[in-house]
């Protein structure tokens, strides 16, 4: 038994699809663009967060640490160093005379200039007097 076949045809049209039909893939991802876009911008929201909270611990540390020496530089000297220039840091201080406790709030930095009001991070740290 023989099944008749079509002969190939390079460069032919395939079946099925219409001149309607082009640019359909295109025109599905330019609608879809705007949604890869928002969650890569929150992405990115989301790591700025988790770095203003790392680099709010390690201000407090360098702070706490360097308010905790007796003949020791000053504390908010050392903890805005130990920080990105482009972020901003506040400090509060507390402790006792046996030892010292500083707090560290870290300004959360926005992705879109201007947009969203993400608040502020804390750290505190606390360390013995020398």
């Amino acid at each position: 038994m023989s099944v008749h076949r079509r002969p190939y045809r390079p460069g032919g049209r395939r079946r099925g699809r219409t001149g309607a039909d082009r640019g359909q893939v295109a025109v599905e991802f330019v609608g879809f663009l705007p949604v890869l876009l928002l969650i890569g911008l929150a992405a990115l929201q989301l790591g700025l967060v988790a770095y203003a909270a790392q680099q709010a611990g390690t201000a407090a540390r360098a702070a706490a640490r360097a308010e905790s020496l007796e003949d020791g530089p000053d504390g908010a000297a050392a903890g805005r160093a130990a920080v990105s220039d482009w972020l901003t840091v506040g400090f509060a201080w507390g402790g006792s005379s046996d030892e010292v406790s500083v707090t560290a709030e870290v300004t959360i930095p926005s992705v879109v200039p201007g947009i969203g009001d993400f608040g502020e991070v804390s750290r505190t740290s606390t360390m013995p007097r020398d």
